[in-house]
């Protein structure tokens, strides 16, 4: 009966694989399988990480059978697909997108897990970066209050020691995602790379270690090198071996030795507290090592090719950006006129209302003119038929006045009076004959008023519905759908995770890795191989430091952020790193100014026995160095005999 085949899970930064495999499958294969599956190339960062039966995270060596190795037999098996090494500099070195996104991710988690340290004001700045790589830019029609609140974008020892609620933490660092806009989601984790790698954790594999007297130290594996470390104190490193300045690292038992290039210098010995933790510090030496002289040689056939695609690649994606934009614009002008038009539309019809309310109040007025008039011509005719009747009456007084001169001296006045009242009412007939007469020319020019009226709502309405204008407006609501543009992201193959001679190289060292298992083997070492004629290692200048705005603005927000500061909550991390601010110091400078110490300690101890002379001390109060006394070149505490360091020396 064959035998059965053994679930794996394996977790990557953003998904879980699932795998089934034989029990001959041996690591590579299980690795292969899975860089084929993410599509990756560059494969000489990344291993498989598990826990083995004591506890301890390893790495899963390719060279054996999965099952042969000492991983917890549960079902299904767990691994971890992790950066193993980390490059000098991600800007240079990276090339695939899923490679910087596996960086991102990974090294995100440190910071947010606090296994690396990361200054308060850095972190937000870090956040701002990662708001931009998940959301793109800034929309605040979309990006509403809030919009944050499920994210995990600090540390909580940095939400815990300031007196800031989440919705002010939030507020700071929006304020800095709106500087983002126009920077790709690639683009924005390549800059959250570039500030993380200046960080003095970033990229460092950490052992306990003890020196000859048994004082507890820490031992730094990174891509420039080995640095030693006080306990209390993983950002300062104390001590610095760069690559190039060491020949031999090998270990016997617990006993772990480094030999400089300078063979008259003596050797520096430290003590593991497992054999199997020095057989892991010799295989990331071996591998760092490696990659350290891969990144001063001239790129392999894979690699350039690797390099040319994802030029193409970037050139089309900023092609596909460019058109982007000008779509963008596009759209942003075309809703400008939109608006331009809406606004035009608005002002005229307002002026219609206006207009249409004018014509109602002369329509109003003209109709009140008319009654007037209408009223006075009824009362001009009244006072006419008064008028007749007057002059009637005048007539018979007259006809009676003729019967007797009494009666016609009576009738005379009263035909005088009646005269006299016909005058009046004819004077009275003729001032509202005249006031009808003006309240008809009144009536006339509000009927002129009234029809300039209309021809001015009538123009405005033909404006309205007859300009260009607003026919583009009716288009381009029509046509609010743009276009976009889909982008294609390039997967690799089967053919994508071939390997060639470069990684077949990088398989190999891990082939020889050392057995962690083999008990009976406890002695091994490796000839680190220089090429005289490579360049120096180059301390560049941090990230931050080269943007004088970005600069500006975390000091700035280091003042605010120390007004709110809870000092009870501050770790001792905080305060190694004040201190370091305080003096002056960086990442680069530290190691270029200890690597530089342990150079000149070199160069003088080839003029004593490597044994039964003097050697080179550290004196723990700073990074001073003397000569010291001792049978062996140790570093302050470290010599059997006494040490000293500064001026006084």
């Amino acid at each position: 009966m064959p035998p059965k085949p053994v679930n794996v899970r394996v977790v990557t930064m953003d998904a879980e694989l699932e795998f089934s495999i034989q029990q001959t499958t041996t690591g590579k294969q299980l690795f292969d399988q899975v860089v084929k599956t993410i599509g990756l190339r560059e494969i000489w960062y990344f291993g498989l990480q598990y826990k083995d039966t004591k506890g301890l995270l390893t790495w899963l060596k390719l060279n054996k059978k999965v099952l042969s190795q000492d991983i917890s037999k549960e079902s299904p098996l767990l691994f971890k697909f992790r950066a193993k090494y980390f490059p000098e500099d991600a800007s240079e070195e990276i090339i695939q997108d899923i490679t910087l996104r596996m960086f991102f991710l990974q090294v995100k988690e440190s910071i947010l897990s606090e296994e690396i340290y990361c200054p308060p004001e850095t972190c937000v700045l870090l956040a701002s970066y990662a708001t931009q790589a998940k959301y793109g830019d800034y929309n605040p029609a979309v990006h509403v209050k809030d919009f944050l609140a499920t994210d995990k974008l600090l540390p909580k020892k940095v939400t815990d020691q300031y007196q800031y609620t989440e919705s002010e933490w939030h507020d700071r660092i929006i304020n800095w995602y709106k500087e983002h806009v126009g920077v790709l989601r690639e683009e924005a984790m390549m800059e959250y790379l570039k500030i993380a790698q200046d960080l003095e954790m970033y990229g460092v594999n950490y052992f306990e270690i003890k020196n000859k007297k048994g004082t507890d130290l820490w031992l730094g594996v990174d891509a420039l090198g080995l640095n030693i470390y006080e306990k209390e104190d993983k950002l300062t490193p104390r001590i610095g071996f760069p690559w190039s300045e060491i020949r031999n690292i090998s270990f016997n038992d617990k006993k772990f030795t480094i030999k400089p290039v300078d063979r008259k210098s003596s050797d520096f010995i430290f003590f593991a507290s497992r054999l199997r933790i020095n057989k892991r510090i010799l295989a990331l030496c071996m591998g760092n090592h490696e990659l350290y002289m891969r990144r001063r040689k001239d790129d392999s056939i894979e690699v350039q090719q690797m390099k040319a695609q994802a030029k193409e690649e970037k050139l089309l994606k900023e092609k596909e950006r460019q058109t982007l934009q000008k779509e963008r614009q596009a759209r942003e002008l075309a809703e400008k006129e939109k608006n331009e038009l809406l606004e035009k539309l608005n002002r005229l019809e307002e002026e219609a209302n206006k207009a249409r309310d004018a014509l109602e109040e002369q329509t109003r007025l003209t109709r009140d003119l008319e009654e007037r008039r209408q009223r006075a011509e009824e009362e001009r005719k009244r006072l006419e038929q008064e008028r007749i009747a007057a002059e009637q009456e005048q007539k018979r007084a007259l006809e009676r006045a003729n019967l007797e001169k009494e009666e016609r001296e009576r009738m005379a006045a009263a035909a005088e009076e009646a005269r006299l009242l016909a005058e009046e009412k004819a004077e009275e007939a003729r001032k509202k004959a005249e006031e009808a007469q003006r309240l008809e020319e009144e009536l006339l020019n509000a009927q002129r008023k009234v029809e300039e009226s209309q021809r001015k709502l009538a123009d405005v309405s033909t404006k309205n519905w007859t300009t260009p204008a607003a026919a583009a407006v009716v288009s381009s609501n029509g046509s609010s759908n743009s276009s976009f543009i889909n982008q294609n992201h390039n997967h690799f193959g089967a053919n994508g995770s071939n390997s060639s001679s470069s990684i077949s190289n990088h398989l190999a060292a891990d082939d020889n890795e050392n057995d962690e298992d083999d008990e009976a083997k406890k002695e091994n070492g490796v000839e680190l191989k220089l090429n005289e004629s490579l360049p120096p290692e180059q301390y560049r200048e941090p990230a931050v430091d080269k943007n004088q705005k970005m600069k500006q603005q975390l000091e700035e927000l280091r003042r605010d952020l120390n007004q709110v500061k809870d000092v009870t909550k501050q770790t001792k991390e905080d305060s190694i790193h004040q201190d370091n601010l305080k003096e002056g110091r960086d990442k680069y400078k530290t190691l270029k100014q200890i690597r530089q110490v342990v150079i000149i300690g070199m160069l003088s101890s080839s003029m004593v026995s490597a044994w039964g002379g003097d050697g080179w001390g550290w004196n723990r109060r700073g990074p001073n160095w003397g000569r010291g006394h001792g049978r062996n070149w140790g570093w302050g505490g470290w010599n059997r005999g006494r040490g000293c360091g500064g001026p006084r020396c």
